[in-house]
């Protein structure tokens, strides 16, 4: 198993698939992107990341 983190920062997430902070919060706002809050700070959970980009592991 790799080490994977949970969650991912924002400013991560964006990095990694390539989307301004502008449509982030657009998409967030519209329901299509769920994070949660967590001492503050907004996270976006792997499982939404991976949903996201179309990589979700398929149920076995």
């Amino acid at each position: 198993m790799q080490n994977e983190p949970l969650a991912y920062r924002v400013n991560d997430f964006l990095k990694s698939v390539g989307l301004g902070r502008t449509a982030f919060y657009a998409l967030v706002k519209q329901g299509k992107i769920r994070t949660i809050m967590i001492g503050g700070r907004r996270l976006v959970p792997r499982s939404e990341a991976l949903r996201l980009v179309g990589d979700e592991p398929k149920a076995a």
